[in-house]
């Protein structure tokens, strides 16, 4: 095996190394920021950070984003499927580009995948997803959220700028995806 070869799996291998530990974080901080709300919040219901914008709001979300599902005594198991699927497919994305060497790429899908894991922990073991982010904006209230939506709309919006404005490089592990030869688009 040539040096340059050997360099480049020992970096593809630290690279899955710290991508899976940054996702390890990730899910961590989520429970951890939720249990403190739990603790500190739930009691008192709310804490105002900034007066008539930001507090800390204790909700058990048994919905999706927007509550969607919230309704359907079906809805917390089909969310659970979706968020298993999702979450453990993204996190195999994340290992693929960390493999080929794409650390934005692989930042993209472990803010996602971390994301899905940390509000499906609650549902399976919750039946809710905790929320706790509250911002009002006069009358109106912004859905309540929680770090693991932070974490994935992160994900979501530097994926998209990845896909509009890298489009070269989301194209390269599309290929890698699907093992496309760049070979086979000279033909």
């Amino acid at each position: 095996m040539s040096n340059s070869v050997s360099a480049k799996k020992k970096t593809n291998v630290k690279l899955i190394d710290i991508f899976s530990v940054l996702f390890a974080i990730l899910v961590a901080a989520d429970q951890y920021f939720k249990d403190l709300v739990v603790k500190q919040i739930k009691p008192v219901g709310t804490k105002v950070i900034i007066k008539d914008f930001f507090s800390l709001f204790y909700c058990e979300n048994t919905g999706s984003a927007f509550s969607l599902f919230a309704d359907k005594a079906w809805g917390i198991y089909f969310l659970i499927a979706v968020s298993t699927i999702l979450g453990c497919g993204i996190f195999a994305l994340m290992i693929v580009s960390s493999k080929n060497s794409m650390p934005l790429l692989s930042v993209a899908f472990c803010l996602l995948s971390s994301g899905a894991i940390g509000n499906l922990i609650d549902r399976a073991r919750l039946k809710y997803v905790i929320d706790f982010l509250r911002f009002d904006f006069g009358s109106y209230t912004f859905p309540i959220f929680n770090f693991a939506d932070i974490c994935a709309v992160l994900g979501t919006f530097l994926l998209i700028y990845i896909i509009v404005f890298r489009s070269k490089e989301f194209e390269a592990f599309w290929n890698i995806l699907f093992k496309k030869k760049e070979t086979e688009d000279a033909e």
